[in-house]
């Protein structure tokens, strides 16, 4: 179900959607709450009953063992109900957190590239892990105890009434006062909520640049500086938390003294009732038990309400990211017959202010064949290529692949048709074999070690300590940049998708392995459809067609003696390169 359209007052009913069917079991799961809280009155019943007997000289051993046996009967009913409802919550509750967890996740999946992005990392994890993980206390407890604390007090006044209708209002006589004083907390509360979730996630998005990058500031020295922003971060959530509570002290510590005081009015009349002879000492004592059940339930419900109120706002903070838009998807797709592509006036821009970043891209990329993109950085030529894997939509023209435009397929059809390498690859904490098997979940384990020797990285794999079962965590601590990029050179292989695009795949690549993996990937990727941008204008040169894009335009195409002979950009990219390369060859020499 998607977020969208959802009203605030239908936020429980969003909640209980991704119970993944288990809405029935959580109202199971009130139902005994509900036997469970009822139960325990019975033991008030059996001693009020023992002490009448008592007080008339009517109890002896056998009433004593018939009426404890009742109590004890009662108690278990009461104790395995309870079990069995906490059993069924939390079963519940850990449900609809995996279900919020992986919508969020499916979500980001089928978003552009820019949502995602519009949301800092420290921001994302407080909502996938910490917001989401808050749901679950209130949500196996506050539902399925809270209804039976509501319930209580209602039989229990029910049960005063029947006794004397005087002590029954009595019990009464600070609930007004005690309502009173928890809508000015919930109000006050309330109007800081919004506040306290932004500090939080404010908070946590520092610690997390602060950890990630704690390499670069110890390597520039900006150690304090840094230390002091995050520190900064934490003293400034703690002083507005401290604030915050400051401000519903009094009320919320009123509410919690007058909400429960049942006994206020309850002992001081059945005493009077008792002189007056309209009431008996053993129904005074019912009575007495009665109002101390209804305390218990109502302190219980004021803390609920509180862990009902939180859970309200944490499923709404986690609404914002359910209503992120995803790319819009047929209903019924069309699938290619062949792989060419072509890009047919496309114009795109990230975002309004920035303006526009490709201005009418005019480009064919026949089935089979190698086109390389070239030109300075800054020129688009990533954004190219991320257009044609539609982590974004264009803002104006068409991407096709065979003729079909790729708003007409499916996300996932997508993905499996391209192939897509950057220089910035990320690995999972999971085995280096599971990180390649990514490419194909079904291949054998022979599959992925032939696809790791095809992209030169079999020898390095084999010197970690468990191999190709070593971790990427562990891993990364220990793979260059170059190896890592390897190792999601072998992930494309595995695949085997028809389109193969590589942006700067093998820009940390040494010298010693570019040859082998770039004569590799060329074996591999014959008969496809393959995309290349590069700085190391020496891995293109063979290329069918190279283009040269410069500032969001196509300033040129062709192979490249003829962009040698008439493209003046293409000669100074070439001269730069040739000379960066002599430079270093000439210091290896040296050295």
């Amino acid at each position: 179900m998607n977020g969208e359209g959802i009203e605030e007052k239908k936020w429980f009913g969003t909640l209980l959607s991704y119970a993944k069917g288990s809405g029935g079991r959580l109202w199971a799961s009130v139902v005994f709450s509900m036997i469970s809280l009822i139960s325990g009155l019975v033991p008030y019943y059996l001693v009020y009953r023992m002490l009448d007997l008592y007080i008339a000289g009517e109890l002896d051993k056998a009433f004593v063992i018939k009426y404890s046996l009742a109590a004890l009967l009662a108690y278990l009913i009461k104790v395995v109900c309870f079990g069995i409802s906490t059993g069924i919550s939390h079963y519940v509750a850990f449900n609809v957190l995996e279900g919020l967890r992986l919508k969020v996740a499916d979500v980001f999946l089928k978003a552009p590239l820019g949502e995602v992005y519009a949301h800092s990392i420290g921001e994302i994890k407080s909502v996938i892990i910490d917001k989401i993980e808050d749901i679950e206390p209130p949500l196996a407890h506050v539902v399925p105890e809270g209804a039976g604390h509501i319930l209580l007090p209602i039989v229990c006044f029910i049960a005063l009434a029947i006794v004397d209708i005087r002590v029954a209002l009595a019990s009464l006589l600070a609930l007004p006062l005690g309502l009173v004083f928890m809508m000015l907390t919930f109000k006050l509360s309330g109007k800081n909520m919004a506040k306290y979730q932004e500090a939080n996630a404010s908070m946590s998005s520092m610690i997390v640049e602060y950890v990630e990058g704690i390499e670069v500031i110890k390597a520039f020295g900006k150690t304090g500086v840094s230390y002091e922003k995050f520190a900064g971060s934490i003293c400034n959530y703690r002083d507005f938390v401290i604030e915050w509570l400051k401000s519903t002290w009094i009320t919320m510590k009123l509410a919690f003294a007058f909400m429960p005081a049942t006994l206020l009015g309850v002992v001081p009349v059945s005493i009077l009732l008792v002189n007056k002879g309209s009431m008996t000492v053993s129904e005074m004592a019912l009575s007495v038990m009665l109002a101390m059940s209804m305390v218990i339930s109502m302190a219980k419900i004021e803390v609920f309400s509180n862990g009902l109120r939180q859970m309200q706002y944490t499923v709404l903070e986690v609404k914002k990211f359910l209503d992120i838009p995803s790319l819009v998807e047929p209903e019924t797709e069309r699938l290619p017959s062949e792989f060419t592509i072509e890009m047919s006036d496309v114009h795109f821009t990230y975002d309004e202010e920035q303006g526009e970043v490709l201005h009418g891209i005019d480009l064919t990329m026949p089935e089979g064949s190698f086109t390389a993109l070239v030109g300075p950085s800054g020129g688009g030529k990533s954004t190219v290529a991320k257009l044609i894997a539609r982590f974004w939509d264009v803002t104006g023209g068409s991407i096709k692949i065979g003729g079909i435009d790729i708003r007409d397929m499916k996300v996932e059809s997508l993905a499996n048709v391209v192939s897509f390498v950057t220089q910035d690859n990320f690995l999972f904490a999971r085995s280096i074999k599971e990180n390649i098997r990514l490419g194909n979940p079904n291949a054998s384990d022979e599959e992925v070690m032939r696809a790791a020797k095809a992209a030169c990285c079999d020898d390095f794999i084999r010197k970690l300590p468990q191999g190709y079962d070593t971790s990427a965590g562990e891993a990364g601590k220990r793979l260059s940049g170059g190896e890592r990029q390897r190792i999601a050179i072998a992930r494309m292989m595995l695949k085997d998708a028809p389109i193969v695009i590589l942006d700067e795949a093998t820009a940390f690549t040494d010298p010693e392995n570019e040859t082998r993996l770039q004569e590799s990937i060329a074996n591999l990727t014959k008969g496809k459809t393959l995309l290349v941008i590069a700085h190391r204008l020496s891995t293109i040169k063979n290329a069918d067609r190279i283009v040269v894009l410069n500032d969001g335009r196509i300033e040129d195409a062709g192979t490249q003696e003829e962009l040698m002979a008439r493209s003046p950009l293409y000669n100074r990219m070439w001269q730069a390169h040739i000379g960066a390369r002599n430079w270093a060859a000439g210091n290896k020499k040296e050295a």
